[in-house]
């Protein structure tokens, strides 16, 4: 090849590679835009607050905002149940966030039926079915410690009743009377919040000692250890009356 046939060979390889760098350095300046590389923000947390306000302060930092509604008896309506992304999160300007909200009017649901469960077990499904415990009260019965009767302002209702969510239902719960001796009851491994509702049906004088020293909170704390223990050393039941007393260590 002589060196005038080269020169254009030359001439026309540089043009291309010039071409190749524009193009090279043009997609990354799109995609920069595109991406708004750079350009994050964190998300602001806003869970507990009210809808409007939340709205306010997450669109003076450009998000968009999607509401959707759930409910919780425990908080106002309107309040923030949950966002996402989460308080905290580094996200591109301009990301959509995700409220749930507290809905304004509850659904109404059909009262479940909690005659002959324990305490326990009726609390759960109350809070499962987003009701509230409202009043115990108690009664002589065989059955200790089950639900006998639940009421809904005060009346017992048929199931399958439909009944707002929110809703306070009132228990009546069987008890031991009288100056009689029954088993002792196992508590061990127990929350001390269901311990207690246990205990209660007893009418006994329960005292509580803390391992650690912190303050109680119920619904956390286990029962490591009762006294009396439920049963003795040679697995034989142990015995006591009605308005005895018992001893709960816990955490």
């Amino acid at each position: 090849m002589t060196l005038l046939s080269r020169r254009p060979f030359l001439f026309h390889l540089g043009i291309v590679l010039l071409l190749c760098a524009a193009l090279f350095l043009s997609f990354f300046v799109l995609l920069h835009k595109i991406t708004r590389h750079g350009r994050e923000v964190t998300t602001p947390g806003v869970s507990g607050k009210v809808l409007p306000a939340a709205m306010v302060q997450l669109k003076a930092m450009r998000f968009e905002v999607s509401v959707d509604s759930a409910y919780d008896p425990m908080l106002a309506p309107l309040a923030v149940l949950k966002q996402l992304p989460d308080s905290g999160a580094v996200v591109k300007l301009g990301r959509t966030v995700y409220l749930t909200v507290n809905r304004t009017v509850p659904l109404k649901i059909t009262l479940p039926n909690l005659v002959g469960l324990s305490l326990g077990s009726a609390k759960m499904q109350l809070r499962n079915n987003k009701l509230l415990l409202g009043d115990t009260s108690y009664r002589a019965s065989n059955e200790p410690g089950t639900v006998l009767e639940e009421l809904y302002n005060g009346t017992k209702l048929w199931l399958g009743k439909k009944i707002p969510q929110g809703s306070k239902i009132s228990l009546v719960i069987g008890r031991v009377e009288g100056n009689k001796e029954f088993d002792v009851p196992s508590v061990t491994s127990l929350s001390l919040e269901d311990a207690l509702d246990i205990l209660e049906q007893y009418h006994l004088q329960v005292t509580i000692v803390s391992e650690s020293g912190n303050p109680i909170d119920t619904a956390r704390v286990l029962v490591i250890e009762q006294d009396p223990a439920d049963a003795n050393d040679s697995g034989t039941f142990n015995r006591m009356r009605y308005g005895g007393k018992m001893a709960l260590t816990v955490e």
